[in-house]
């Protein structure tokens, strides 16, 4: 169900900022531990971009960062220090999911705080917000000071963006503007913005130093987009058009119209689109878009989304403790309106997606992991998990999964030199792991302890902190 992706946006149409700001209450009761000096003793560091694992390993963390990273018989452990024994575990970075949405503007409901423990007790410290507007960046920049002073356990809000459709070309560039006063890291676009819209778009945004990101919209060829300077590109928009043999008709029939008509028709021509599928055509596009540098944000888990719908209803899935009331109701209306149609599209679409992954994976297309969540099927953090898996299942290895999601968000935000690999000097965001995630990527669920900013979550922690979690949303 591609239309599901293409929410229009609602320009500043959250909730007064007093009412956003009343709705962070109840994450503001679950704080953060004190910064304590850590010592994590006998670890295995796993290096995600070398493959190197190294061990056993003392590392020392003070003041929110990496102090070293020392052989047992050379560290020197403060006596103050909190122990954690790290034999025969392994120390990852704190995972980061690359597409998440905390703010709801078109149902008008109150911000995905509640989501916030589920990410923590995930291993995931850092974020990127997809979706916001001027009040929302407010809101951000509370949480993120909240964070670091201990008074809020939440991921770091790594990066948050606001969408810009605009009426006309000369809007659209307004509207970017408007954006980077607020305060936006991006420009967000979605698939129904018009060709013309979408160039204001970029060259705007280039003038305010701002990165575009999104869906490459569906009047615009993916090769096109990523060699225009669109830095990433969200759920493989237009990648299945440009991995078929019929991308150059089925453009020519969305020529002149946007909007709403625009994404119809591109939903109305998608069995076609993918019956069209032509590997030796992807396997080109892939070499073509990696000399473009556009980074892809596949999103496979979005197929438990459609198999959501074989399944019946999410309501004997464990995880659905932890929904609050609303997103449980809007789960609901979405298994209720899942059709036969979308169920036999869903069952020709994603062993497509897994081709279009492994091929771009193969031809060195960067690929950053992200969930969509909370869409209806994505249980915050735990998604990430299943992403993992998905794109593991796709080609990469579990190293590579790690590292699309730790050490190439931190690249691709600018932020490699603080975040995204365990080193020296670096956040002390880590996630300790039972065992070895880069032989087997289910491992990385397998979490003893979490330091967030720097600030000791334990197991018995993290299970407290999902106890409570799921207490709040209680009936």
């Amino acid at each position: 169900m591609r239309a599901n992706f293409d929410k229009r946006t609602a320009w500043l149409a959250t909730p007064c900022i007093l009412a956003l700001l009343a709705c962070t209450a109840a994450a503001r009761a679950m704080q953060l531990p004190t910064r304590e000096t850590v010592v994590i003793t006998d670890v295995t560091v796993v290096d995600v971009e070398g493959g190197h694992s190294t061990g056993p390993r003392t590392v020392l963390v003070d003041d929110g960062r990496i102090v070293s990273i020392e052989a047992p018989q050379d560290a020197h452990i403060p006596s103050s220090a909190q122990r954690v024994d790290g034999h025969g575990r392994f120390l990852i970075p704190g995972l980061v999911d690359m597409h998440v949405h905390l703010f709801n503007l078109s149902s008008h409901r109150p911000p995905n705080d509640w989501s916030f423990p589920l990410y923590v007790a995930n291993g995931i410290t850092g974020v990127r917000e997809m979706r916001g507007d001027a009040p929302s960046m407010v809101l951000v920049n509370r949480w993120r000071k909240a964070l670091e002073g201990g008074e809020l356990i939440a991921p770091r809000i790594l990066a948050a963006g606001i969408s810009v459709h605009g009426s006309s070309p000369d809007d659209a560039a307004h509207q970017v503007d408007a954006a980077a006063d607020a305060g936006a890291d991006f420009i967000k676009v979605f698939s129904d913005v018009p060709a013309s819209n979408w160039r204001a778009i970029l060259a705007a945004a280039h003038g305010r130093s701002l990165p575009v990101v999104g869906h490459v919209p569906a009047g615009v060829p993916l090769l096109v987009a990523a060699a225009a300077g669109q830095r990433s590109n969200e759920h493989l928009m237009q990648a299945y058009e440009a991995c078929s043999s019929i991308e150059a008709q089925l453009l020519q029939q969305r020529r002149d119209i946007d909007g709403d008509a625009l994404t119809e028709r591109r939903d109305t021509q998608e069995a076609r689109t993918l019956n069209a599928f032509d590997p030796a055509i992807c396997r080109g596009i892939a070499r073509s878009l990696v000399v473009t540098g556009q980074v892809q944000v596949p999103t496979p888990v979005l197929a438990d989304e459609d198999s959501m719908g074989k399944s019946g209803s999410p309501g004997t899935d464990p995880r659905r403790q932890f929904l609050r009331a609303d997103e449980r109701m809007r789960w609901q209306r979405f298994v209720a309106s899942y059709t036969a149609q979308d169920a036999a599209l869903a069952k020709l679409r994603w062993p497509i997606a897994h081709q279009i992954v492994s091929f771009m994976h193969q031809a060195g297309v960067p690929i950053m992991a992200g969930t969509d969540s909370p869409m209806p099927g994505v249980y915050p953090g735990f998604a990430l998990h299943e992403e993992m898996e998905l794109l593991v299942e796709s080609g990469l290895t579990p190293r590579e999964a790690l590292y699309s999601a730790t050490l190439e968000p931190a690249r691709f935000l600018g932020i490699a030199d603080t975040s995204g690999s365990v080193a020296v000097g670096k956040r002390a965001d880590l996630v300790l792991l039972d065992a070895d995630p880069t032989r087997d990527i289910h491992n990385a669920r397998r979490i003893n302890a979490v330091l967030l900013d720097g600030r000791l979550l334990r197991r018995a922690d993290i299970d407290a902190l999902l106890k409570q979690a799921a207490s709040v949303q209680a009936p």
